[in-house]
């Protein structure tokens, strides 16, 4: 299994941060498992980054003319389509998507390596645009990046972004067009040619019942309509359909959802600052401590009240067995450890006080009637004796993969297992020699310290007993790269795969 190529420079490095997610997030969509996306996720950016960089150089064309080619996530798209490609021929089927592969056995594939004349127009129409036009293009309208974002990589002026994206637009559908004339096709489909032009220019104009229903039965035409109608917002689909081909559409709809829950999970600034998200968390994990604290204060005063009472019996019996009973709950410190037990919910700071918990309450023959009630009114967490019992048992086993190192980066994965049913998860993690987390796939990542927490994104956010949940990132490093440790999974102790 090939590695990921090491950036040449700081500009290289930086493509890498954007494109490798995109990369893996539509191998995930064309295999069978996350081990095989990752696979072939590795092998596609190789290959592709091994064309781009040939382009850059010009050793593809002659020189004096501009090579035609993708702008670097869509060519590296297009690379995970043919490495599939080649793992159908090779006999490595398997791991890929069925749907995939009857696609890959089809007339449909052979439209995107057949005669250039017969490729999808789409993917005609953005080859034909000047470099940063299509990388503009792509990024605002597929990749569902803002405006302001879009500008600020691509060193555009923020306040003229708009304007240019919609000229580049328009310059696209006149590519598609000119692109859609010069296309073999049959007598019917070239008489309704510069019809469908000017009913596409217009989003106040009818479409007539003959070319509508001839639409509803040629692909072609179907498709020239989708590029040349820049109203009613089409134009993504037929970017992401007509350039990646199968899977397109699934794969504009995930990235549009890795753009809302990076948007929502914090706003810009250093990146060593936690998201808006995690902030709420963190606030909401705070009022809870201060409420727990005060009921733990509460209930430990009531037991103590409870306690002094007179009962039956000798003052020597009850003495004797206050010494067992009674302890943990008179205990004068104002922060009690058994009734405070640690929360899935509460921020990963709060994992080694609850590893103190679990040793102090050990302790104890038989806990108190006070601590048995405040653990019923507890709305998360588990009591001290279950803590012990899950430590011979995790509920999770985690798997840390480097896929990749360079002089001061590195990419690697996370794979955790768990063993109960999951609505929602949250994984955390420490490194030891400073390591700092850049960006994050398939989850939504904050770092406090040495502490990372990476939250489930929208659309991974189930996970069945016994099913697998897994996320990369980039990350830097100086000196030295240890692997992370203390894995928790909401909360809970994780054991690492063996």
């Amino acid at each position: 299994m090939p590695d990921l190529p090491t950036p040449q420079d700081a500009a290289e490095a930086a493509l890498f941060s954007e494109c490798w997610d995109a990369v893996l997030a539509y191998a995930d969509l064309c295999t069978s498992g996350s081990t095989a996306a990752a696979q072939l996720g590795r092998e596609a950016f190789a290959h592709g980054t091994r064309q781009a960089r040939a382009a850059e150089t010009g050793r593809l064309r002659s020189a004096g003319r501009r090579a035609a080619r993708l702008p670097r996530i869509p060519l590296l798209l297009t690379a995970v389509r043919t490495t599939a490609a080649a793992w159908e021929e090779e006999g490595q089927g398997h791991k890929l998507d069925p749907d995939l592969r009857l696609w890959l056995n089809s007339d449909k594939a052979d439209r995107y390596t057949g005669p250039p004349l017969t490729r999808p127009l789409a993917l005609r129409g953005l080859r034909d645009l000047q470099q940063a036009d299509a990388e503009l293009l792509w990024l605002a309208e597929v990749e569902a990046l803002p405006l302001s974002v879009v500008a600020r990589r691509l060193g555009l002026d923020p306040a003229t972004a708009a304007d240019e994206l919609q000229q580049v637009r328009t310059l696209f559908r006149d590519r598609c067009h000119r692109n859609h004339l010069d296309t073999p096709m049959d007598a019917q489909c070239r008489s309704y040619a510069r019809l469908l032009d000017a009913v596409t220019r217009s989003s106040a104009a009818d479409t007539p019942g003959d070319l509508s229903r001839h639409l509803a039965t040629c692909v072609e035409c179907a498709e020239a309509a989708a590029c040349l109608r820049l109203h009613g917002g089409g134009l993504p689909g037929a970017l992401a359909g007509g350039v990646i081909g199968w899977g397109g559409l699934a794969y504009l709809e995930r990235r549009r959802r890795a753009a809302e829950v990076r948007l929502g999970a914090g706003r810009p600034g250093p990146s060593d600052k936690a998201n808006d998200g995690a902030e709420d968390a963190e606030q909401k994990a705070r009022v809870a401590r201060n409420g727990l604290l005060v009921a733990a204060v509460l209930v430990s005063v009531l037991a103590l009240g409870v306690s002094m009472m007179p009962f039956g019996g000798s003052g020597d019996d009850l003495g004797a067995r206050g010494d067992v009973g009674r302890q943990p709950v008179a205990d004068p410190n104002p922060n009690p450890d058994p009734p405070l037990p640690s929360a899935p919910t509460l921020p990963p700071a709060t994992s080694k006080p609850a590893g103190k918990t679990t040793q102090d309450t050990s302790k104890s023959e038989k806990p108190s009637k006070p601590e048995s009630s405040n653990r019923h009114t507890e709305p998360q967490g588990t009591s001290s004796p279950t803590k012990g019992e899950e430590s011979q048992s995790p509920a999770c086993r985690v798997e840390y993969d480097l896929v990749n190192q360079w002089p001061d980066g590195f990419q690697a994965t996370v794979t955790v297992t768990s063993s109960k049913s999951l609505d929602s998860w949250r994984v955390s993690w420490s490194f030891r020699d400073g390591q700092h987390v850049g960006q994050m796939w398939d989850a939504a990542v904050s770092q406090d310290g040495s502490r990372v927490t990476a939250t489930a994104a929208d659309y991974n956010k189930s996970v069945p007993a016994g099913g697998d949940l897994a996320f990369g990132f980039l990350a830097s490093w100086r000196g030295k790269n240890s692997p992370p440790y203390d894995f928790t999974l909401n909360g809970q102790d994780c054991a690492k795969s063996s």
